[in-house]
Protein backbone atom coordinates (compact mmCIF):
# COMPACT_ATOMS: atom_id res chain seq x y z
CA UNK A 1 0.00 0.00 0.00
CA UNK A 2 2.87 2.34 1.06
CA UNK A 3 4.67 1.83 -2.28
CA UNK A 4 1.71 2.50 -4.30
CA UNK A 5 1.29 5.60 -2.61
CA UNK A 6 4.66 6.66 -3.12
CA UNK A 7 4.46 5.74 -6.40
CA UNK A 8 1.35 7.68 -6.72
CA UNK A 9 3.37 10.67 -5.37
CA UNK A 10 6.24 10.71 -7.76
CA UNK A 11 3.74 10.23 -10.98
CA UNK A 12 1.71 13.29 -9.57
CA UNK A 13 5.23 15.14 -9.11
CA UNK A 14 6.20 14.20 -12.50
CA UNK A 15 3.15 15.38 -14.02
CA UNK A 16 3.11 18.54 -12.30
CA UNK A 17 7.01 19.33 -13.30
CA UNK A 18 6.18 18.74 -16.63
CA UNK A 19 3.20 20.85 -16.47
CA UNK A 20 5.23 23.86 -14.86
CA UNK A 21 8.52 23.15 -18.11
CA UNK A 22 5.47 23.69 -20.52
CA UNK A 23 4.38 26.89 -19.06
CA UNK A 24 7.87 27.97 -18.64
CA UNK A 25 8.82 27.30 -22.26
CA UNK A 26 5.28 28.96 -23.44
CA UNK A 27 6.34 32.32 -21.46
CA UNK A 28 9.94 32.11 -23.03
CA UNK A 29 8.56 32.04 -26.34
CA UNK A 30 6.11 34.51 -25.13
CA UNK A 31 2.06 34.55 -24.42
CA UNK A 32 -0.08 36.18 -26.96
CA UNK A 33 -2.31 39.54 -25.75
CA UNK A 34 -5.60 39.23 -26.66
CA UNK A 35 -6.95 42.29 -25.20
CA UNK A 36 -6.65 45.58 -23.01
CA UNK A 37 -8.77 45.98 -20.21
CA UNK A 38 -7.54 50.00 -19.33
CA UNK A 39 -3.68 51.51 -18.34
CA UNK A 40 -2.22 48.46 -16.34
CA UNK A 41 -4.60 45.29 -16.92
CA UNK A 42 -4.44 43.26 -19.92
CA UNK A 43 -5.94 40.17 -21.09
CA UNK A 44 -3.56 37.02 -21.76
CA UNK A 45 -4.44 33.81 -23.99
CA UNK A 46 -6.83 31.63 -22.42
CA UNK A 47 -8.62 34.78 -21.42
CA UNK A 48 -6.54 35.35 -18.25
CA UNK A 49 -6.21 38.91 -16.79
CA UNK A 50 -3.18 40.37 -15.85
CA UNK A 51 -2.35 44.09 -13.97
CA UNK A 52 1.17 45.18 -13.99
CA UNK A 53 2.75 45.21 -11.25
CA UNK A 54 3.63 48.78 -9.39
CA UNK A 55 1.34 50.59 -12.04
CA UNK A 56 -1.68 52.22 -11.37
CA UNK A 57 -3.19 53.85 -14.28
CA UNK A 58 -6.07 56.02 -13.92
CA UNK A 59 -10.34 54.63 -14.08
CA UNK A 60 -11.08 55.23 -17.70
CA UNK A 61 -13.77 57.28 -16.65
CA UNK A 62 -11.23 59.87 -14.69
CA UNK A 63 -8.12 62.43 -16.39
CA UNK A 64 -5.35 60.44 -18.31
CA UNK A 65 -7.33 56.51 -18.08
CA UNK A 66 -8.25 56.41 -21.90
CA UNK A 67 -4.54 57.36 -22.58
CA UNK A 68 -3.06 55.33 -20.46
CA UNK A 69 -5.27 52.21 -22.33
CA UNK A 70 -4.11 53.56 -25.77
CA UNK A 71 -0.46 53.41 -24.59
CA UNK A 72 -0.62 50.41 -23.08
CA UNK A 73 -2.89 49.00 -26.28
CA UNK A 74 -0.08 50.60 -28.76
CA UNK A 75 2.55 48.36 -26.47
CA UNK A 76 1.13 45.31 -26.24
CA UNK A 77 -1.83 44.67 -28.36
CA UNK A 78 -1.95 41.22 -30.62
CA UNK A 79 1.57 40.80 -30.27
CA UNK A 80 3.13 38.60 -27.45
CA UNK A 81 4.61 39.41 -24.14
CA UNK A 82 7.49 37.31 -21.52
CA UNK A 83 5.71 37.58 -17.89
CA UNK A 84 8.01 37.95 -14.78
CA UNK A 85 8.23 37.89 -11.21
CA UNK A 86 4.26 37.04 -11.13
CA UNK A 87 2.24 37.16 -7.70
CA UNK A 88 -1.33 37.59 -6.49
CA UNK A 89 -2.13 40.53 -5.23
CA UNK A 90 -4.76 41.28 -1.73
CA UNK A 91 -7.44 40.98 -4.15
CA UNK A 92 -6.48 37.27 -5.34
CA UNK A 93 -5.30 39.35 -8.75
CA UNK A 94 -2.34 38.21 -10.71
CA UNK A 95 0.08 40.76 -11.33
CA UNK A 96 3.77 40.66 -12.97
CA UNK A 97 6.45 41.85 -14.93
CA UNK A 98 5.69 42.29 -18.41
CA UNK A 99 7.89 42.51 -20.91
CA UNK A 100 7.66 42.99 -25.21
CA UNK A 101 10.28 43.50 -27.91
CA UNK A 102 13.15 44.00 -25.33
CA UNK A 103 10.72 46.27 -23.36
CA UNK A 104 9.86 46.38 -19.52
CA UNK A 105 6.17 47.68 -20.10
CA UNK A 106 5.76 48.64 -16.87
CA UNK A 107 8.50 50.89 -17.49
CA UNK A 108 6.98 52.25 -20.76
CA UNK A 109 3.85 53.07 -18.83
CA UNK A 110 5.17 55.02 -15.79
CA UNK A 111 7.53 56.55 -17.88
CA UNK A 112 5.08 57.96 -20.07
CA UNK A 113 3.55 59.72 -17.25
CA UNK A 114 -0.23 58.24 -17.51
CA UNK A 115 -0.06 55.62 -14.35
CA UNK A 116 1.65 56.24 -10.82
CA UNK A 117 3.79 54.24 -9.39
CA UNK A 118 2.48 51.53 -6.32
CA UNK A 119 5.81 50.24 -4.15
CA UNK A 120 6.02 46.67 -4.93
CA UNK A 121 8.97 44.33 -4.01
CA UNK A 122 10.30 43.51 -7.39
CA UNK A 123 13.65 43.01 -8.59
CA UNK A 124 12.89 46.32 -10.75
CA UNK A 125 11.35 48.55 -8.02
CA UNK A 126 14.11 51.00 -8.17
CA UNK A 127 14.22 51.49 -12.02
CA UNK A 128 10.13 51.67 -11.99
CA UNK A 129 10.21 54.20 -9.24
CA UNK A 130 13.20 56.05 -11.11
CA UNK A 131 10.60 56.25 -14.47
CA UNK A 132 7.86 57.42 -12.37
CA UNK A 133 9.91 60.45 -10.56
CA UNK A 134 11.38 61.33 -13.51
CA UNK A 135 7.91 61.56 -15.14
CA UNK A 136 6.20 63.23 -12.37
CA UNK A 137 9.60 65.74 -12.40
CA UNK A 138 8.31 66.18 -16.00
CA UNK A 139 4.99 67.31 -15.57
CA UNK A 140 4.32 64.66 -18.14
CA UNK A 141 0.66 63.00 -18.56
CA UNK A 142 -1.55 63.04 -15.36
CA UNK A 143 1.08 65.55 -14.09
CA UNK A 144 0.58 67.75 -16.57
CA UNK A 145 -1.67 71.00 -16.09
CA UNK A 146 -4.52 68.63 -18.05
CA UNK A 147 -4.75 66.42 -14.94
CA UNK A 148 -3.20 68.20 -12.21
CA UNK A 149 -4.89 71.90 -11.32
CA UNK A 150 -4.50 74.42 -8.79
CA UNK A 151 -7.15 76.80 -11.05
CA UNK A 152 -9.81 75.51 -13.36
CA UNK A 153 -8.87 76.47 -16.82
CA UNK A 154 -11.87 75.36 -18.91
CA UNK A 155 -14.46 77.10 -16.25
CA UNK A 156 -12.83 79.18 -14.04
CA UNK A 157 -15.82 80.50 -12.14
CA UNK A 158 -16.30 76.97 -10.94
CA UNK A 159 -13.56 76.99 -8.42
CA UNK A 160 -14.68 74.51 -6.09
CA UNK A 161 -12.33 72.44 -5.41
CA UNK A 162 -13.40 68.73 -4.57
CA UNK A 163 -10.27 66.81 -2.93
CA UNK A 164 -10.00 63.11 -1.37
CA UNK A 165 -7.64 62.55 1.01
CA UNK A 166 -4.85 60.11 0.32
CA UNK A 167 -4.30 59.11 4.22
CA UNK A 168 -8.02 58.94 5.16
CA UNK A 169 -9.84 58.92 2.01
CA UNK A 170 -12.20 61.55 3.08
CA UNK A 171 -14.04 63.78 0.56
CA UNK A 172 -13.90 67.12 1.38
CA UNK A 173 -14.42 70.72 -1.07
CA UNK A 174 -12.62 73.85 -0.23
CA UNK A 175 -14.33 77.44 -1.74
CA UNK A 176 -12.02 80.64 -1.44
CA UNK A 177 -11.78 81.91 2.00
CA UNK A 178 -11.14 78.42 3.22
CA UNK A 179 -7.62 77.96 5.02
CA UNK A 180 -6.31 75.31 2.67
CA UNK A 181 -7.86 76.53 -0.86
CA UNK A 182 -4.67 77.95 -2.24
CA UNK A 183 -2.65 75.20 -1.58
CA UNK A 184 -5.03 72.33 -2.63
CA UNK A 185 -4.01 70.58 -6.18
CA UNK A 186 -6.91 69.00 -7.69
CA UNK A 187 -5.68 65.96 -9.58
CA UNK A 188 -8.23 64.37 -11.79
CA UNK A 189 -6.43 60.86 -12.37
CA UNK A 190 -8.02 60.45 -8.78
CA UNK A 191 -11.71 61.24 -9.38
CA UNK A 192 -11.19 65.05 -7.74
CA UNK A 193 -13.10 67.30 -9.24
CA UNK A 194 -14.33 71.08 -10.03
CA UNK A 195 -17.86 72.10 -9.04
CA UNK A 196 -19.17 75.38 -9.43
CA UNK A 197 -21.69 75.17 -6.33
CA UNK A 198 -21.76 73.61 -3.40
CA UNK A 199 -24.79 71.53 -3.74
CA UNK A 200 -22.90 70.31 -6.67
CA UNK A 201 -20.32 69.10 -4.35
CA UNK A 202 -22.65 67.71 -2.12
CA UNK A 203 -24.31 66.05 -4.34
CA UNK A 204 -21.30 63.98 -5.35
CA UNK A 205 -20.43 63.07 -1.91
CA UNK A 206 -18.08 65.56 -1.27
CA UNK A 207 -18.43 67.63 2.34
CA UNK A 208 -17.32 70.96 3.11
CA UNK A 209 -13.83 71.07 4.64
CA UNK A 210 -13.69 71.97 8.34
CA UNK A 211 -11.04 74.79 7.90
CA UNK A 212 -13.58 76.78 5.84
CA UNK A 213 -15.40 79.87 7.13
Amino acid sequence: MAKKALLLLLLLSLFFNFFLLGKLRKNQAGIEVLGVIDGDTLVLEGKTRLRLRCVDAPELKHCGGQEAKELLEKLVAGKKVVVKEQIIDTKGRPMALVYSGGKLINEEILKSGWARFHSDQTSQREELKKAYDQARQDLLGIFSTKCSQMQNPDKPACNIKANIDKNSNRRNYYFPGCAQYDYTIIELDLGEAWFCTEKEAQNAGFTRSLTCP
